[in-house]
């Protein structure tokens, strides 16, 4: 019988790898910065990113105020703040001249709340 503790060690490390193999391939540039999701249990978070310059561009979290009353208005749950957030970031990345980005998905599956994230940031004016 494997430990619980076990398995949440190894599910880290899978999920670590994958973003390793998928970081081989997804690089962000000044002209296309990469877009990278992270995703807890709770919340979610996106940043745009220059791997050039290894600035962070803009940055988001559903812990954000303006999301927080969004979310309790709306009352659609973990998804509805995933596609609200990347809504507000895509907005916020245009606002600074950023309009097409490389979708980083952090080795989560493309699936549930990163999947809104990146339509939310698609209806927000980002191209990926």
């Amino acid at each position: 019988m494997i430990k619980t503790s076990k398995l949440r060690k190894s599910r880290r490390l899978q999920r670590r790898r994958r973003h390793a193999r998928i970081r081989k391939r997804v690089h962000g540039t000044g002209t296309r910065p990469r877009l990278a999701v992270y995703r807890s249990l709770t919340n979610i978070e996106g940043q745009v990113i220059d791997d050039d310059r290894q600035h962070t561009l803009v940055g988001l979290s559903t812990l954000a105020s303006e999301l927080r009353d969004a979310a309790a208005d709306n009352g659609s749950g973990k998804v509805g703040a995933a596609r609200a957030a990347g809504k507000l970031l895509a907005e916020r990345a245009t606002e600074r001249g950023i309009d097409t980005v490389v979708f980083d998905r952090g080795g989560y599956r493309y699936h549930g709340r990163v999947k809104a994230f990146a339509e939310g940031a698609r209806e927000g004016g980002l191209i990926f």
